[in-house]
């Protein structure tokens, strides 16, 4: 009967500790059942306590589901074992390893491209085009004949021109002819009136003629002197006026012009290269071409250019004769490779409002092959650095403390140690690190994939396996 009594306390206070256990797990559900409740609860409405308007949504898929709950549980893991689990668990870390390879900092701008040799050609003549011997997309070469204006009137003013001028120059020829025989007679008229002049002066002071012929024979001596004087002599020699000289360079001038307008009935090519555009058709003027635009455009299409314009932040970076990695849609998936021939010493305004300056830059293409068209717009990646064998991680794993310093936390032991780094070469995704103590980080070393400024030095930590 004793032993009876016995056995009932023992089953009594195996039940009491089996409900305490029950109730702890039961609260410890309860804990999780309210955090999940919290996380997954929809976000409260908008700004100034304005409701959102619901929205319609799919029912979740059963991988979203366990993908999504796997996150909350091990969110709600971290929050308990660092808040509420009595130290019972690590807070739970991501990591990987750190690794040795190569970082690239690229920098990728788009821009049009274009043919290195571009022209308009225009023409000036208000005259009919009679004949159109090219189309779109023709090749040409250097003075290859585009088009043919109407050049009968054209003919007609260069004949008048040279009337103008033959008359012009004939007026010259005959005037210089009178200036040299004028001036002969002039000489000679000046020398007799000198001999006169002498003479008489002779004949006075002697007392044969009165003091009044020798006034006369100066005053006559004068006359013939200016009459010398009137002519323009170069070397020696009379010329004619320069107001000869005036009409027949004017005369020239306009000959001239009427000639090369002449010669510009014949629309000729003033390189080689393709005709990609053509704004004028038979019967239309010459100098008003459609929409105002040139009559034709000819580029070198056989040498490509990329215009890019890149921001003064990294322009210091960029140097002439680096390559670049050109790649367009109408490439289909190839990359085709350039070169920067060319950086503007000079940057212009960005736009938008913006305060940021950039520097127009050329890349050339010398691929004929390449598969790039003028007109299209196509993308560049310049390698402005690269590190070869080095330690990387993502640039998400560095932790910047208030002074700029820079750490990378690295897992030990179970144990979180924050090892101060710079960085070198930087990539669009990995960083070269550089530890700043010889031997704190090696190849191999356990890293937390993304940095955790809530983890201090020397914390406990657990890490996560590692997803599938």
């Amino acid at each position: 009967m004793k032993k009876q009594e016995q056995n009932q306390q023992q089953n009594q206070q195996q039940n009491s500790e089996e409900s305490r256990g029950v109730s702890i797990e039961a609260q410890k559900d309860a804990e999780f059942d309210q955090e999940l409740a919290r996380l997954m609860a929809p976000e409260p409405g908008g700004k100034h306590g304005k409701k959102k308007k619901k929205k319609e949504k799919k029912p979740w898929s059963r991988r979203r589901k366990i993908v999504t709950g796997v996150a909350v549980i091990a969110a709600f893991l971290v929050v308990r074992g660092i808040f509420g689990g009595g130290g019972e668990m690590a807070p739970l870390v991501s990591t990987q390893a750190l690794e040795r390879g190569s970082v690239q900092n690229r920098l990728s701008v788009s821009g049009p491209v274009s043919g290195t040799d571009s022209v308009d050609v225009v023409s000036n003549l208000h005259a009919e085009v009679t004949e159109l011997l090219v189309k779109e997309g023709d090749k040409v070469e250097k003075d290859q004949l585009l088009a043919v204006i109407d050049s009968e009137d054209l003919q007609r003013e260069v004949e008048i021109a040279r009337n103008s001028y033959d008359l012009a120059a004939a007026e010259r020829d005959q005037s210089q002819k009178d200036a040299e025989s004028g001036y002969a007679k002039a000489l000679q008229d000046c020398q007799a009136a000198k001999a006169a002049l002498d003479r008489t002066a002779a004949m006075v002071q002697a007392g044969s003629e009165p003091p009044v012929n020798l006034e006369n024979a100066q005053n006559a001596y004068a006359d013939a002197l200016r009459q010398v004087n009137s002519y323009t002599v170069e070397n020696g020699k009379a010329v004619a006026g320069p107001a000869y000289d005036l009409r027949v360079q004017s005369a020239a001038y306009e000959l001239e012009k009427k000639q090369k307008d002449l010669e510009n009935a014949q629309v000729k090519s003033p390189i080689s290269g393709t005709v990609v555009r053509v704004n004028t058709k038979v019967g239309q003027f010459a100098d008003k071409p459609e929409d105002d635009e040139p009559m034709f455009i000819i580029e070198n299409l056989d040498q490509l250019e990329l215009e890019i314009k890149i921001s003064e932040y990294s322009i210091g970076k960029v140097e002439v004769g680096q390559t670049a990695s050109i790649t367009a849609d109408i490439l289909d998936g190839r990359v085709v490779e350039g070169l920067v021939t060319s950086i503007s010493p000079t940057g212009e305004e960005k736009g938008n409002g913006s305060t940021e300056r950039v520097i127009p830059t050329l890349i050339s293409i010398d691929d004929p092959e390449s598969g790039l068209i003028a007109g299209i717009t196509a993308k560049a990646e310049i390698i402005l650095e690269e590190a070869q064998d080095a330690l990387i991680a993502p640039a998400a794993a560095l932790l910047q403390k208030e002074d700029g310093s820079l750490y990378i936390q690295k897992v030990e032991a179970g144990k979180i140690i924050q090892v101060p780094v710079d960085t070198g070469v930087e990539g669009d995704v990995n960083v070269e690190i550089l530890p700043k103590e010889e031997g704190s980080l090696k190849e191999g070393d356990h890293i937390l994939s993304a940095a955790n400024p809530s983890l201090s030095d020397g914390m406990a930590v657990t890490e996560m396996p590692p997803q599938a």
